[in-house]
């Protein structure tokens, strides 16, 4: 089979596809033969050879523990190596694909869906008509949790570029920030919640963002390692005297948070958002626009 593998060369790493033996799923997994895989900045981050976590498709075997689904099953979730036309992935962290969403659809919603709904339900503790800012509205986790903000009851104000101001409206934002036009650090306004996909302001410029008791939950980070793991230990370090805090999310792997996110896609409270589709051959350049961050919503690969 084909598949999007990393390899060590002079000049770096680099994303090749080749000819690798089909996988084998263990007794708790299933073999999917992939209809679509999203791109995801672990992509180019990680260091697996074999790239790629999102994937949607149609199950081929099943592993002799597995109880939940069977081959012929139309499923998405989490996997290892998804940038592949086969993929192993655990039963425990897939779910049947909704019947109105088509396989590109399903594939972006793991990491980024996951990111959004536990980054605003149980880090954000975010509640009906609370005021909440989404810093990066227009990317991948920006999109869903508008969404999500929304279908929770809260008061959404998203923050992206001019070109992406009418999408995040029609999303479900009642208010846009054209970042290139206002600094919203600077305009006065307070939320309850702060969810921030960017890390592009400091931890005393999002301060002056939140109400005296409001919460910052950092998803986003910068390219660079280091400035990263300085953001996170920066958001451990806070006061604990000050009544504004700030906490640094992961997305945790969770099927019944992928259930309950079938359940918003099927009520319409969310619909996926792509921005590019990129056939396997093309993986190296799809994760190079994702990696540029300038990317709308989600990016997927296809497979003929």
């Amino acid at each position: 089979m084909r598949a999007a593998v990393y390899s060590k060369t002079k000049s770096g790493k680099v994303l090749q596809i080749v000819d690798v033996e089909r996988p084998v799923p263990k007794d708790n997994e299933v073999l999917i033969r992939t209809r679509a895989a999203s791109v995801n900045p672990l992509d180019w981050r990680m260091k697996s050879p074999r790239p790629g976590v999102d994937v949607a498709g149609e199950v081929v075997a099943a592993g002799k523990h597995v109880t939940q689904f069977k081959p012929g099953d139309a499923v998405f979730g989490l996997c290892r190596g998804a940038f592949a036309e086969y993929a192993c992935a655990s039963e425990a962290e897939l779910v049947p694909k909704p019947e109105h969403l088509t396989f590109e659809q399903a594939a972006s919603i793991p990491i980024a869906g996951l990111t959004a709904l536990q980054a605003l339900r149980d880090r954000g503790h975010l509640q009906p008509r609370q005021s909440v800012l989404i810093n990066g509205a227009a990317g991948g986790v920006g999109t869903f949790a508008v969404q999500i903000a929304r279908s929770l009851g809260a008061d959404v104000t998203g923050v992206c570029s001019t070109r992406n101001v009418e999408m995040v409206r029609s999303l479900g934002a009642a208010e846009v920030i054209d970042y290139t036009r206002e600094d919203f650090t600077r305009n006065g306004r307070h939320y309850d919640v702060l969810l921030d996909n960017v890390g592009n302001h400091t931890f005393s410029e999002l301060r002056r963002v939140l109400t005296p008791r409001g919460l910052c939950v950092l998803t986003g980070a910068p390219k660079q390692l280091w400035a990263a793991l300085a953001r996170m230990l920066k958001a451990f370090a806070w006061p604990p005297f000050l009544h504004q805090k700030f906490t640094f999310f992961i997305a945790k792997r969770n099927q019944d948070d992928l259930t309950t996110l079938c359940a918003l896609m099927r009520t319409g409270a969310v619909t996926p958002v792509i921005d590019k589709r990129y056939q396997l051959s093309a993986t190296a350049d799809a994760i190079a626009y994702v990696e540029q961050g300038h990317a709308r919503a989600k990016v997927v690969i296809g497979f003929e």
